[in-house]
């Protein structure tokens, strides 16, 4: 489940990913990096997200890139890593 911090701004990138809707909610979570704060635990859980849909729509070089930017950040934070069940609902995050 999502950080509560990030989950009103994570509503519209989950239902676009939740509807099959990968790239566009690529596109709004790309908006949504730009809006944090650089080098913040925001920015990085974001950016992992990004990351993580980027792999799960087969651009596996740029998600490993967007994730080696953000898990360090994170890890100095000992913050959470976000996974794709903070997008997919609650019926996969169970699986999770």
């Amino acid at each position: 489940m999502a950080h509560p911090d990030l989950r009103e701004a994570l509503l519209a990138p989950a239902q676009a990913f939740q509807a099959g809707e990968e790239h566009q909610a690529l596109g709004l979570l790309g908006r949504l990096v730009e809006q944090a704060g650089p080098d913040t635990v925001e920015w990085a859980s974001l950016e992992r997200l990004r990351g993580l849909v980027l792999i799960h729509v087969l651009r596996e070089v740029e998600g490993t890139f967007a994730l080696e930017r953000a898990d360090p950040v994170l890890e100095r934070a000992g913050a959470p890593r976000p996974t794709l069940a903070w997008l997919a609902g609650p019926d996969e995050a169970e699986g999770t």
